[in-house]
């Protein structure tokens, strides 16, 4: 997110509850509301009865002032020690404190990290981790049931099947084997691990578990991560009505499975379901499938992702009660018209799963102690990730990092932000842009994307005065694509033709997600497109599909002169 930057863009879905979510955010001056990316797609805007209905697992001032003013009021939550246990504390020791503590210990600051549940939160345990694992299994599934593309390599195969456990296992081993990794590389360079739920007592004091003991910390990050978002009237009893918790640990493959809500939590099981044998069935408040994503990637990603497979879908629709299946009855699902409110119909099925987003773990945080209130459960900060207190002033030496701030919902975006609040108590001023951080659903194939939708974009340009344009390239022309017999896919580049700024990319393919990170750093890096499109790609790879992407641009600036002399070779 860009300091100089304050947008906001139209809603996109909710399931089973009227919520609202955006797809970006940008910097947010005092206490104004959050307008917030979830999960790199879209985010919920929680009810106010949302923070009453959560429990929570667990639970600095840079050396330049900025705008926002720094709040006066210590006396009122305690006094600051005069010396301290550690020079940074990180509360949460998911993917986004990790990356806190290592930049932190490389740097130099003594550094502890603490964790009321295990190391490596919800994208290591109940995550992005055994997700992959799950889905690495669907893909090989898909392929070795797809006997039309099997016999397109020459390849007969007999009759593909799957073991349940094992397949719960691989994603259980997998997600223990990156926790003990993350462990083990905290420990090897000196990161001490507290363990209990961490408790904000006042300016750089926190109380860790039942003990009583309190720990002192010149600077203080949270990092307390999110948990499953149930809305109203949905009965969760972990065995036929689950979140993504559950579900990851596959304890069942039901014959016909309802997803509640199609962002890409919801996606990527109807991946897994679907490969292993499961019927599925959509529920999205909204009026189209895949709010959040690219119009036109979302259309085709229809194409390819659900028309083709064992999913029905109905739109349009909240769920305003699930009940667990029971006494020989199965769950049931009672929807209404999401804007007229009149009951449509009530769905009987095997189990539901409810992917309706995640809602931040702050409860119980002690932010009280220091004059903090949460704004739907996210903990206020500014475009520097530092804590800004009831008053609209930043609370010294206090940074939000993660899920719990809901800037962007991503574990690779809390981990940039973590290590963008070690810089700045380090002594260098550092403003993380969330529009060069990627994301990506891992479907078969995948869909990743960076920057601003088309309709985004076209919103800023009509606001700020420039014109946008758009370039695309198909995967049926690039050459590792066909040799796969995995042509079906599309890059598309959304920029400003003046000045070759890339504004968006979007990609849906074989490995999408692998391909994004040359557009994210390209806007990372402020690179332009006339400059890029002097990038040399290796022949053939899937690398190519980006490289006809920007050579297809039409930009009117000329590139820029050479950073250094040519070398002779």
């Amino acid at each position: 997110m860009q300091s100089s930057l304050s947008l906001s863009f139209s809603a996109t879905s909710s399931s089973a509850a009227t919520v609202s979510r955006s797809r970006h955010s940008f910097h947010v001056p005092e206490v104004t509301p959050l307008n917030l990316r979830f999960c790199g797609l879209r985010r919920e805007a929680f009810d106010s009865g949302l923070s009453a209905s959560l429990k929570r697992h667990h639970s600095h001032l840079p050396r330049r002032p900025h705008s926002a003013a720094v709040s006066a009021a210590l006396s009122t939550n305690g006094s600051p020690p005069k010396s301290f246990d550690y020079d940074l504390l990180i509360i949460g020791a998911g993917v986004g404190g990790h990356g806190a503590a290592l930049h932190a210990v490389e740097k130099g600051l003594k550094t502890a990290i603490v964790e009321g549940d295990v190391v490596g939160g919800t994208c290591v345990n109940r995550g992005c981790v055994p997700s992959k694992a799950l889905l690495a299994v669907s893909g090989r599934m898909r392929e070795l049931k797809s006997d039309h593309h099997l016999k397109s390599f020459g390849l007969q195969v007999s009759a593909a099947g799957y073991d349940r456990q094992g397949v719960a296992d691989h994603a259980n081993n997998l997600a223990s084997k990156i926790r003990n990794n993350l462990t083990n590389s905290m420990k090897a360079l000196g990161v001490d691990i507290l363990t209990g739920f961490g408790t904000i007592l006042g300016p750089q004091k926190v109380k860790v578990g039942s003990s009583n003991k309190v720990v002192t910390a010149k600077d203080i990050i949270i990092a307390t991560g999110s948990v499953p978002f149930v809305p109203k009237g949905i009965e969760v009893d972990g065995k036929t009505v689950i979140t993504s918790d559950h579900a990851l640990k596959l304890e069942s493959v039901p014959d016909w499975i309802a997803i509640v809500g199609s962002g890409y939590i919801g996606l990527e099981f109807s991946d897994v379901y679907t490969a292993l044998g499961s019927e599925v069935t959509f529920v999205e408040a909204l009026d189209q499938l895949m709010p959040g994503f690219d119009p036109e990637i979302s259309k085709l990603a229809q194409r390819v992702l659900i028309n083709p497979r064992n999913i029905d879908y109905h739109t349009g629709v909240f769920a305003t009660k699930i009940t667990p299946a029971r006494d020989g009855k199965p769950v049931l699902i009672e929807l209404i018209d999401a804007k007229t409110k009149e009951p449509k119909e009530t769905l009987e099925v095997d189990a539901a799963l409810i992917a309706t987003g995640r809602a931040p773990f702050t409860q119980n945080l002690g932010l009280e102690n220091i004059d903090v209130l949460t704004q739907r459960g996210f903990v206020p900060v500014d475009e520097r990730m530092r804590v800004i207190d009831a008053n609209g002033k930043l609370v010294p030496h206090l940074f939000c990092i993660g899920d719990a701030n809901g800037k962007m919902m991503l574990a690779h975006a809390a981990s940039a932000q973590g290590i963008s609040v070690v810089e700045q108590v380090t002594g260098r001023d550092h403003v993380l842009n969330h529009l060069s951080i990627p994301a990506a659903c891992f479907t078969h194939p995948e869909i990743s994307m960076v920057g601003l939708t088309e309709p985004q974009a076209r919103e800023k340009g009509e606001k700020e005065g420039f014109e946008v344009s758009v370039a695309k390239t198909s995967f049926k022309a690039n050459t590792k694509a066909l040799a796969e017999n995995e042509g079906e896919g599309l890059a598309k580049l959304i920029y400003r033709p003046d000045n070759g700024e890339i504004l968006g990319v979007h990609i849906f393919g074989l490995h999408a997600a692998d391909l994004i990170h040359e557009a994210s750093n390209a806007i990372a890096l402020g690179t332009r497109i006339q400059d890029i499109k002097f990038a040399v790609h290796a022949h053939p790879t899937l690398s190519e599909v980006l490289d006809e992407l920007f050579k297809s641009a039409k930009v009117k600036a000329q590139a820029s002169s050479p950073v250094s002399e040519p070398v002779a070779v």
